[in-house]
């Protein structure tokens, strides 16, 4: 059975952490080890990371803990609580100061496992949320005139639903009967030229 190659940058760092630190740091990189064998030891921002098809976790000593995380860690469901109340960033991760504070073996092994799993599995895309339809309700005005314009009527059918909703919006939107009356008469005009409602900002239409 083939083992992870130990990265002498790794030895390094753990060589150069705090004395409480260092059996904390092989506790969690034994685990790593045992969880694949496929995994490759680095250092990344600095700290050791352990990567198999993208990042897996990583482990990094501080002056008085030491953090340890999963790269999917939200992916992964947490039996033990060992990210609780950990934060939401894209690597959650737990902290210890003492190596018996760390789950056992086992369970550490299985948490890391899941996560080479993932990686192998790779990131089903998350299907695209279907856009709900815009429904445009033709106000009355609207319609008798358009029902009397025929040029204007065809353009506005075969407008997409978010041009025909900008020039009802514009239309409703006036405050004043006068207002209104002005913009249908405006609207009319430029349907059956073949504008939209914002055609002034449409390099095509100038």
């Amino acid at each position: 059975m083939s083992h992870v190659k130990a990265n002498p940058a790794v030895d390094a760092y753990i060589d150069r952490a705090p004395d409480f630190a260092q059996p904390i740091l092989e506790k969690i990189r034994k685990a790593f080890h045992k969880a694949s064998p496929q995994l490759e030891e680095t250092i990344k921002w600095g700290v050791p990371y352990f990567e198999y098809r993208g990042l897996v976790g990583g482990m990094a000593a501080f002056k008085q803990h030491v953090g340890f995380g999963l790269w999917k860690s939200k992916q992964l469901d947490d039996p033990e609580g060992l990210f609780k109340g950990a934060p939401k960033a894209s690597m959650c991760t737990t902290q210890v100061t003492h190596a018996r504070e760390l789950p056992t073996q086992k369970v550490l092994v299985d948490y890391i496992r899941r996560a080479v799993a993932l990686n192998e599995a790779g990131d089903a895309p998350s299907p695209r949320p279907r856009k709900k339809p815009i429904r445009v309700t033709v106000p009355d005005d609207l319609a008798r005139a358009l029902a009397r314009d025929a040029t204007a009527r065809r353009t506005f059918e075969d407008f997409a639903p978010s041009y025909r909703r900008d020039y009802v919006e514009w239309l409703t939107e006036a405050k004043t009967q006068a207002t209104r009356e002005r913009r249908l008469a405006t609207t009319l005009e430029w349907l059956a030229e073949g504008k939209p409602r914002n055609w002034k900002y449409d390099p095509k239409y100038r």
